[in-house]
């Protein structure tokens, strides 16, 4: 028999033997203990409409007068969250709004704006808000947090990338031939070289294996502690597409990579003898926005052994001695030129940081140091509050660094530019550690930005660009003009910063769209190129002594139908490189006439600029469309990377072909040229880059040519992209005033803890977090095999914990870190305030399509936040289980379903 109590448990009701009589109105008073929140569904909601109206219109998105509460003794709380729902469902209206098709740019722009101040007005609300039962936090709330920026450790680990596929006691062909190279050993009292070839090891077969055993006999013999060993490089499955649909392939054969292991008191490099020069193309490669960095082995400056294909590497061309992809988050590259030691050097725009070293803005540039093997040596990143860009780079005989573009936004703490929201030119110059020097910031009232950058003597710096209205020394010529601009360095004595100041500037153009796309600075002349007003002009500036530039002549080329890509200057001769349509430029003697579509050209003219009967024109192409990406000069002979015969009309997403040419500039010849095909049937190259001798049979073997640096700076402002002056501040849990922690040019991760505990007053626990290196397939090398140091913090145990809180716009040091604003400490638990992050953070706008599903994404969320805090003001009133005496209806038939139930079980 079935218990009645049972049945009507279930049905919320006690049967009549057993309770005593309670008033059925109990669950009802309890219902009201809460006062109804605006989003109950017996409340009439507002109109979005109307909502979007009046936030457009000014009205203040929080309005605690305006909450209305229907219980006389509930709390104050209430007040503050129905309020602070109202204010979030407004920003919601508009996010709604600005995702409405066809809303016109000039509205879009309206709503992003009222958005942002209503965010700001929602943070500055909560900081100030005094809840009795709860803890609001405007960003996350949490137990730990922990820093996502981080910097390596010091390591005697390097690691190649892959290098021989199979059985490690297979024949490699990346020993076959004439393998001979030098390993040098540095230590504190003494410098040594050991001569590695593989020829003496006679008859015995060259494994990996083998190899190996041989070269450690070497170091051992010699007394070295350093070993060279062997690492399994994890190998990703393939997506292939059969018949329209993709199907994932199982890896392939074991990779193997060698690893150089070192000691403390050992520092390793390698060098061969014979080397050949070394061209570095930068290339856009597949359909999903990869980039990668080729190294072609030339036929000049000597003749080191053939390159082979390594393993995992695709669309190989004889002569391509590497192909590594860049890491993600790197939008495009711009720039490149390489240094005296070998090393390349790149100027990128990153849309992500690494995943140690976060940015702080929508978009940054970055300067990526790559080495001769091409892996990732450092990635420093400019530091832009909101978005920059890199469009050129420059590299002098002592290795430091000049890197030129636009920034919008803060830059520097505190300093937004002239007028807020519009881009300006900077320029930063790195030593050769890739450490920023200086930074200058040069704008006009309207937009301007630097694509040009050349040293020129005595340390002398040399930006060019173009600019919507007068740069400072500078006469505006209307619409765009273009610039050119010196800067000098003083430095008060050898400790002091150094410190640039502009010499001297020249603005010119006509009334149209004018700029400079390329300069090039010999001796006391400067050579500028660029389209003006639909011409190709060039113009030739005298340098005094103290750097100010004076323009001499220019010459007009015709129309050019096309864009620049470089100017050099060789032997007293200007050569310009770039693309065009125009088959006839006024320049004199054709060596290769045009070929149809676009070309690319060469052109070379006298220094003095005036028609000459010296001049030369060399068009290379075919009869498709043809561009010169980007260009170097070197003893007279132009490099050439761009697209080869595109047909007219291709779309965007139709096959592209690459090509690397070289050109004698005087008699138009091609003396050597390598075409190739990308992933995806995409390839594009970007930029490039010579390196005198920068080929050897190191290339092989995945060694880099110079010496291995067993660590970077630690220093916050070089390992992250935080800037000295950048800050954020610290709080109670509940309020009071707050501590600003202020990053200065000598901080670590070490110091920054300490400073982070004192600010909280010892309520927070920072610690330094270490995370051993894990090589994960499809990894980008490193050169260095390093574990990475992060900071984490907690609540000290007894502690309320504390609020971070980020800094003001343009100087905000969490975003920097990767750490969150918001509370950390206990969330729950017995007699713990609940706390509710909203996490309105992390760079909400309505900017684009992308930005705007997060922006709505987010918000959802805290009001989410918002009703669960809500429920936590009084957690009794879910659902409560009905008590008294059973309706007379209920009753009667739950005796029905026992009697039914009687009848089934006989």
């Amino acid at each position: 028999m079935i218990n009645n109590s049972y049945l009507l448990g279930l049905f919320g009701g006690t049967s009549a033997t057993t309770f005593s009589s309670i008033s059925t109105a109990a669950p009802n008073a309890a219902a009201n203990r809460q006062p109804t929140p605006p989003w109950s569904t017996t409340v009439e909601a507002p109109k979005a409409s109307d909502l979007v109206r009046a936030a457009l219109g000014g009205r203040k998105l929080i309005n605690e007068d305006a909450a209305q509460l229907d219980v006389r003794s509930a709390s104050a709380d209430y007040k503050k969250l129905f309020a602070l729902y109202q204010g979030l469902d407004t920003l919601n209206a508009l996010t709604n709004r600005a995702a409405t098709k066809g809303v016109s740019s000039l509205e879009l722009s309206q709503l992003d704006k009222r958005f942002a101040s209503g965010l700001s007005e929602i943070g500055s609300w909560l900081t100030s808000a005094d809840f009795d039962g709860i803890r609001l936090a405007q960003g996350t709330a949490g137990a730990t947090s922990k820093t996502t920026a981080a910097v390596s450790r010091d390591s005697a680990v390097s690691v190649t990338g892959p290098i021989h596929e199979g059985s490690p006691d297979a024949l490699s062909p990346a020993f076959a031939g004439d393998v001979k190279f030098n390993i040098g050993i540095k230590r504190s009292n003494s410098d040594a070289t050991v001569s590695i070839d593989l020829a003496e090891m006679g008859a015995t077969p060259r494994t990996l294996t083998a190899v190996l055993n041989h070269i450690n006999g070497k170091l051992q013999a010699a007394g070295f502690e350093t070993r060279v060993g062997r690492e399994l490089v994890p190998v990703a499955p393939k997506t292939v597409t059969v018949g329209g649909k993709p199907v994932t392939l199982p890896p392939g054969p074991d990779q193997f990579a060698l690893v150089v292991r070192g000691s403390v008191g050992e520092t390793v490099s390698f060098s061969a003898g014979e080397r050949a020069d070394a061209v570095y193309v930068v290339q856009a490669s597949g359909t999903t926005g990869g980039q990668q960095v080729l190294k072609f082995q030339t036929d000049t400056g000597g003749t080191a052994p053939d390159a082979v294909a390594r393993p995992g590497e695709t669309y190989w061309v004889p002569g391509r001695a590497g192909q590594t992809a860049l890491p993600a988050g790197v939008e495009t590259v711009r720039a490149s030129a390489t240094g005296p030691d070998g090393s390349l050097w790149l100027v990128a725009d990153l849309e992500a940081g690494p995943g140690n070293q976060p940015i702080k803005g929508q978009k940054d540039v970055a300067l990526m140091k790559i080495d001769s093997a091409g892996r990732v040596v450092s990635t420093q990143t400019l530091g832009a509050a909101s978005t920059a860009s890199g469009y050129a780079i420059a590299v002098d005989a002592d290795g430091r660094v000049a890197v030129a573009g636009s920034v919008t936004g803060a830059l520097e703490p505190g300093k937004s530019g002239d007028v807020a929201g519009v881009a300006d030119s900077f320029v930063t110059m790195f030593d050769a550690e890739g450490k920023e020097i200086w930074t200058q910031r040069r704008g006009a009232r309207a937009a301007d930005e630097a694509t040009a950058v050349s040293f020129g003597a005595d340390g002398m710096v040399y930006v060019a660009g173009r600019a919507q209205s007068a740069m400072t020394g500078g006469v505006a010529q209307g619409g765009w003009d273009g610039y050119v601009q010196a800067f000098s360095e003083t430095q008060a004595h050898i400790y002091a910063p150094v410190v640039a100041t502009s010499a001297g500037v020249q603005q010119f153009g006509t009334n149209g769209t004018d700029g400079v796309d390329a300069i090039a600075v010999d001796g006391a002349n400067l050579y500028s190129a660029g389209v003006e007003n639909g011409k190709m002009i060039v113009r030739h500036f005298s340098l005094d002594a103290g750097g100010k530039p004076t323009l001499v002549s220019s010459r007009d080329l015709g129309s050019a139908s096309g864009e620049i890509a470089g100017i050099s200057v060789s032997n007293g001769q200007v050569i310009l490189t770039g693309t065009t349509r125009n088959a006839a430029l006024d320049i004199g003697t054709v060596n290769t006439a045009h070929h149809g579509g676009t070309d690319a050209f060469v052109a070379v003219l006298q220094g003095y600029l005036a028609a000459s009967g010296q001049d030369r024109l060399t068009y290379v192409g075919t009869a498709g469309n043809d561009t010169a990406a980007d260009v170097k000069v070197v003893d007279g002979k132009v490099w050439v990377t761009g697209v080869a015969d595109r047909p007219e009309g291709a779309k965007e997403t139709d096959p592209t072909k690459a090509y690397l040419a070289r050109i004698d500039a005087q008699t138009g010849a091609e003396e050597w040229r390598r075409d190739w095909e990308g992933n995806g049937a995409q390839a594009a190259p970007l930029t490039l880059a010579v390196a005198k001798d920068g080929a050897s049979i190191l290339d092989r073997l995945g060694l880099p040519q110079g010496e291995i640096d067993q660590g970077g700076s630690k220093t916050l402002t070089d390992a992250t992209s935080l800037r000295v002056g950048d800050r954020f501040y610290v709080s109670g849990a509940d309020g009071g005033r707050q501590v600003a922690v202020t990053i200065d040019a000598r901080d670590t991760l070490q110091s920054l803890a300490r400073k982070i505990e004192q600010a909280s007053n010892r309520k927070l626990k920072v610690t330094l977090t270490t995370e051993t290196a894990k090589a994960q397939a499809g990894d980008t090398p490193s050169a260095l095999f390093a574990g990475l140091q992060r900071l984490t913090i907690t609540a000290r145990d007894g502690s309320t914990g504390a609020m971070l809180t980020a800094g003001e716009t343009g100087r905000d040091a969490l975003a920097g870190l990767g750490l969150s604003q918001g509370y950390i400490g206990a969330t729950t638990g017995e007699d713990i305030i609940r706390t509710f992050g909203l996490n309105l953070t992390g760079g909400m706008n309505l900017g684009s399509p992308e930005a705007i599903k997060a922006s709505g994404e987010k918000l959802q969320a805290a009001m989410k936040a918002v009703r669960d805090a809500y429920r936590a003001l009084d957690p009794t009133t879910t659902t409560a289980k009905p008590v008294g005496q059973a309706p007379a209806y209920l009753t009667a038939q739950l005796a029905n379903y026992q009697a039914a139930l009687a009848r089934l079980t006989g």
